[in-house]
């Protein structure tokens, strides 16, 4: 199973599980008559249902790319889940700007949000859309009701496994949750439907809930790389861990590089994944055939349409005098662009094309970023495609067949050297090892000059590199808070704290708001400090 499964059977999933979403007001209406009773029946009614909750990262609705919206509160296009994340991730950041004057962008580009902000709030409510639903599903698998509608045994045994699923991808949410708000709503399928508002939780408690559940579905999950493709098994939930382990020291104020060094040598060695040798074959139409990812959100071109996910980031990146058709699409948004910030890690201006991870388009395209709506300001990026290894375009040229890899074997390198570095132990040996493999396969044919000596592996030139590996991937704005640059002045981007050169942002900018909307749904909310 992936998010390809068909829209018939996903709407009437979709409408069957759309009565778990409480937290937030969705204004959501089930349209079947159809009811759980009669629809699970077996396992594969169920197997369709936990393809409903995947399919929640990817598709904006029950009828895609357009139509039956899962949220009514903007535009459908602007609703996806992966675009909005991505939006929050990396707009704020030296990665990316965008040329459109949609009514929020702007102050989501410079750090100056409130709390009516139209993205800002499509991702919270994304979130919780996506925990209700698998709390919703969780409700409908649980024993007793598998009792009432007599369940096999053997369908039992595969709906375990599903729950297992189910609980990961509401764990994935709730880690999105903590990292962009900080203190959020917590409940889970025991919290009758229709009752009293959920509570807010603590960062403590989101956190440690998250750990709770990671572990209690370890033995449940399939082992590390075994999961069919764009399914979670072990692998997936350890580089959830990993992340949430790394960052701990921002969520929760407490060291656990140990820990992440532990949970990302696990990973590693495994010897279920190895490194992409062609860093561009991970963000084009065949990635499903790339070494080296551990769980993507899966695109189909014919099956799963949407505005957003990579269709976003393929078309959006697309203007000037860039000929769509050269990446497999058949229009540009004219959007999307980088700054020198990112540029610069490159070499500048006159980048190092030695590096095959530096994916520039300069034709027409000014360095310097004096703009944020003229498209020939900065330089284009365009890292994803809808073009396969064989260069031919995906099956539809609106809707690329692009997956998005949300973690890879890559990022567990980095972990691994990051933790080291930060005192988390292991083997500065091993940490120098991991990071020049990282480096070494980005390396042009010919070139053999990547190898990092050891008196040049810093944490700022993890950070460096690390921005490298993963530009445009949604990791920056959380790495630059990590590292304590993201807010502050230590270091400036074009449009930091909406001034052209760039300006501090204060401290409280770590944390998004809660949206305003959502006092009114619920009264037990306690607005983030600063907003």
């Amino acid at each position: 199973m992936t998010t390809t499964a068909s829209a018939k059977t996903l709407g009437l999933a979709a409408a069957l599980l759309a009565g778990g979403v409480a937290c937030t007001d969705l204004d959501l209406e089930p349209e079947t008559t159809t009811t759980p009773g009669t629809y699970f029946v077996d396992g594969d009614a169920y197997e369709a249902s936990l393809a409903r909750v995947y399919s929640g990262l990817a598709v904006t609705g029950q009828s895609g790319p357009l139509g039956a919206a899962d949220i009514s509160s903007l535009d459908e296009g602007f609703s996806s889940y992966l675009r909005q994340y991505w939006q929050l991730q990396e707009l704020p950041t030296d990665n990316a700007v965008i040329a459109w004057a949609d009514d929020g962008l702007a102050p989501l580009q410079a750090g100056t949000w409130t709390t009516q902000n139209q993205f800002v709030r499509a991702m919270y409510y994304r979130i919780f859309f996506q925990v209700s639903l698998a709390n919703e599903f969780l409700r409908e698998s649980d024993a007793g009701r598998l009792d009432e509608r007599g369940i096999s045994a053997a369908d039992r045994a595969r709906i375990d496994d599903f729950r297992a699923e189910a609980r990961f991808l509401r764990a994935l949410s709730l880690w999105h949750g903590v990292d962009f708000f900080g203190a959020i709503p917590l409940y889970d399928e025991t919290q009758a439907i229709g009752g009293a508002p959920p509570q807010q939780a603590s960062a403590r408690e989101v956190f440690d809930f998250i750990l709770a559940e990671l572990e209690a579905i370890e033995g449940e999950l399939p082992d590390v790389g075994e999961a069919e493709y764009a399914r979670a098994d072990r692998g997936a939930a350890l580089m959830l861990r990993a992340n949430l382990l790394l960052n701990a020291e921002v969520y929760v104020g407490e060291d656990r590089y140990a820990d992440a060094l532990a949970v990302a040598e696990e990973v590693i060695n495994s010897g279920a994944y190895e490194l992409e040798d062609d860093y561009r074959l991970l963000f084009n139409a065949s990635n499903h055939d790339a070494d080296g990812v551990i769980f993507p959100i899966a695109f189909d071109g014919e099956n799963t349409q949407t505005w957003g996910g990579t269709a976003y980031l393929v078309h959006a990146a697309i203007g000037g005098s860039m000929d769509p058709l050269a990446y497999g699409v058949n229009a540009g948004w004219v959007g999307l662009r980088t700054t020198p910030g990112l540029v610069e890690r490159f070499g500048g201006a006159e980048f190092d094309t030695s590096d095959t991870r530096a994916i520039f388009y300069t034709d027409g395209q000014n360095y310097e970023v004096n703009s944020l709506t003229a498209f020939a300001d900065g330089y284009a990026v365009p890292k994803w495609t809808n073009l396969t290894a064989d260069g031919d375009a995906g099956s539809d040229l609106a809707h690329p067949d692009t997956d998005f890899p949300v973690f890879r074997l890559a990022e567990a390198y980095l972990t691994y050297a990051e933790a080291h570095l930060r005192g988390g132990g292991g083997s500065r040996e091993r940490a120098l090892e991991l990071v020049n493999a990282v480096r070494e396969r980005a390396a042009a044919e010919g070139d053999d000059d990547f190898e990092v000596e050891d008196s040049a592996l810093t944490l700022d030139f993890l950070l460096d590199e690390r921005q490298r590996e993963f530009y445009w991937e949604g990791h920056r704005r959380r790495d630059l808070i990590r590292f304590g640059l993201f807010t502050g002045d230590d270091y400036l981007w074009p449009f930091k704290g909406d001034v052209p050169g760039g300006t501090a942002l204060p401290e409280y900018r770590r944390l998004y708001p809660i949206p305003a909307s959502e006092f009114l749904a619920n009264p037990n909310l306690t607005q983030n400090p600063g907003y």
